[in-house]
């Protein structure tokens, strides 16, 4: 994770200047694993989040405030007791670990000074948060007893002990000398980052990967391979990156990867090894953990609520393509009916030939064009006039369910379609509304039950607008409600439209600037959006329809998103995220 010992350090470096000395008012526990103190400090209120979780451990100071339980935890409560109107005292990081102390010091009920210690242990699965009187334990909002672990306890009542070393040095006390001899003669198979990571502590492999870069050395090569003015580049780069640390330096950094609508990474250097990503920077490490890990939980919801919605979604899909295939053999039985015409005119037409009793008879087939003779199967309990009727009778049977069948195969199809569209509309999704939007529909559609206790939500959300680079406005349709907004309300009779041909994906819309077709240029990058948000994304040379809008329409009782069209052209292009990355996006 990014949250590593550098970074930790900078949250102490800022926590000292911000809330020591500072008085916490109130403890709260929105969280089985998470805390907020309420802290007032030189006129200024501020909100110290700590979060023990698994998956997402972090200490910073927050502007946002959650919703806490009607009834508070009892670790809140002994927080309560002991925090409440004391006065942060001091912020200490051990060694550069992600390990931090806030000690407090108040007065109990007694009007005795009081001098406890909050330690926020932030290691993946196993962070806690612990309340110390001393070196001893009072509570921690993880217990940790000898059955979950027999390296270390955590329990109330025992004696508080550091995680197990890790034999790592501290990089603010580098001997440069040293570590070039270290590594001149290191002949083991170990690439640069893992070596750099491995041997300090607070170095994340995100930081690792920065020394190589900033030294010019691929991070995969082997320790080993390296020259002598290699092993001097990583040592300076290194030395460098330390010493700015060392001074409390800061450039709090967020690397977004807007293509994929997601947050690659933080720190609080300048992160170089991602030149062709979007960097913001920030004033303090908490703005810059607020923002990642905000966007992060926005980003779990939503695949979260994704991959629900996916499941369900794939698995109607999964029993409408089965269901085809059983109608379209159905179909190819009912093809064969008619046989059991020609079967039923044959005994008719020779009725004075057939003896009752018999099972098969052999007549010239005056269907064929060389009157070949047929054999025909009979019952022979029944009367030659009544084996007629029983072809057909079969005969009629198949016909009648050829026509219902085609008719069905009609509907599966079309439902197949829909439902591929929206599985392509989730891959577009970048909120909770949208995917929300998609759930309403597949409610309104009879594909989800809606809960007795839900209530229909009115969701409005806003289609994808670019420019293209001759200046045309370019709108994409992130679902199906939308696909038939922008083609069938936003869009003009004489703006273009564009959609995959027979692919599920988007529906695009250039808005005509009155100048008859749109130029080449901003046609091709419509349908570079048009392929990018389809069905055939990864492929090459993707067909994509255009007409002016008045030649699209919308059948009666069509699924949302479903149009017919016609008068339309088909251009071929090939969709890359380098490319699409180019066109001006304005932001909703």
């Amino acid at each position: 994770m990014s949250l590593d010992g550098i970074v930790t350090k900078a949250v102490v470096y800022e926590l000292n200047n911000e809330i020591v000395g500072g008085k916490v008012e109130k403890v709260y526990q929105p969280e089985d694993d998470e805390i907020l103190l309420n802290i007032r400090n030189k006129g200024k209120n501020y909100k110290l989040l700590i979060s023990a979780s698994s998956n997402n451990p972090r200490i910073y100071l927050t502007d946002n405030a959650k919703s806490n339980p009607t009834k508070p935890p009892m670790f809140c409560m002994l927080l309560r007791k002991h925090l409440q109107g004391s006065r942060i005292t001091d912020i200490i990081q051990t060694s550069m670990d992600r390990i931090i102390h806030i000690d407090l010091e108040g007065y109990d009920e007694l009007g005795v000074l009081s001098k406890k210690t909050l330690t926020v242990e932030i290691m993946g699965r196993h962070s806690n948060i612990i309340l110390k009187d001393s070196d001893k334990i009072l509570d921690s909002i993880k217990r940790i007893s000898l059955d979950v672990s027999s390296v270390r306890q955590v329990m109330p009542g025992i004696i508080y002990t550091l995680p197990p070393s890790q034999d790592k040095l501290n990089p603010l006390f580098i001997n440069k000398v040293n570590l070039k001899e270290e590594m001149k003669k290191i002949n083991e198979g170990i690439s640069v980052s893992k070596f750099i990571s491995n041997k300090y502590l607070g170095l994340s492999p995100l930081i690792a990967r920065e020394i190589c870069y900033r030294a010019k050395i691929n991070e995969s090569t082997n320790l080993g391979s390296l020259t002598p003015n290699e092993i001097e580049d990583i040592v300076e780069a290194l030395c460098q990156l330390i010493d700015n640390i060392k001074y409390n330096k800061y450039n709090p950094t967020l690397i977004i990867d807007e293509n994929k609508c997601k947050v690659k990474a933080f720190s609080v250097i300048n992160i170089n090894q991602y030149n062709d990503l979007t960097k913001k920077h920030f004033n303090t490490i908490s703005q810059v953990l607020e923002e990642f890990f905000l966007t992060k939980d926005k980003l779990d919801r939503i695949r979260q609520k994704s991959a629900n919605l996916r499941k369900h979604t794939s698995t109607k899909l999964d029993r409408a393509v089965n269901k085809l295939a059983k109608q379209k053999q159905e179909l190819l039985n009912a093809k064969e009916r008619e046989k059991y015409k020609i079967y039923g005119d044959l005994i008719t037409s020779n009725i004075y030939r057939i003896e009752k009793g018999i099972e098969e008879i052999e007549l010239e087939n005056f269907y064929s064009e060389n009157q070949s003779p047929i054999k025909i199967k009979l019952n022979k309990g029944l009367s030659p006039s009544q084996n007629a009727q029983k072809y057909y009778k079969r005969y009629n049977k198949l016909k009648n369910a050829y026509q219902f069948v085609s008719k069905e195969i009609s509907k599966t199809e079309k439902e197949i379609n829909y439902l591929e569209h929206i599985l392509v509309n989730l891959d577009n999704c970048n909120t909770v509304e949208e995917m929300e939007e998609i759930q309403e529909e597949l409610i309104d559609e009879g594909y989800i039950k809606r809960h007795l206790k839900d209530k229909k939500k009115k969701i409005e959300s806003n289609p994808r607008h670019y420019v293209s680079s001759e200046g045309y406005d370019i709108y994409v349709g992130k679902n199906n409600k939308q696909n038939d907004y922008l083609t069938l309300k936003f869009s003009s009779k004489e703006d273009i439209w564009l959609h995959t041909k027979d692919i599920p994906g988007s529906h695009v819309i250039i808005k005509n600037k009155g100048e008859g077709m749109p130029p080449d240029k901003t046609l091709e990058e419509a349908a570079m959006l048009a392929a990018y948000y389809s069905k055939s994304k990864m492929s090459s040379k993707v067909p994509v329809d255009y007409a002016e809008r008045k030649y699209v329409r919308k059948p009666n009782g069509a699924k949302p998103g479903m149009v017919i069209y016609d008068n339309n052209y088909t251009m071929y292009v090939t969709p890359k995220e380098s490319e699409i990355a180019k066109i001006k996006i304005i932001e909703n």
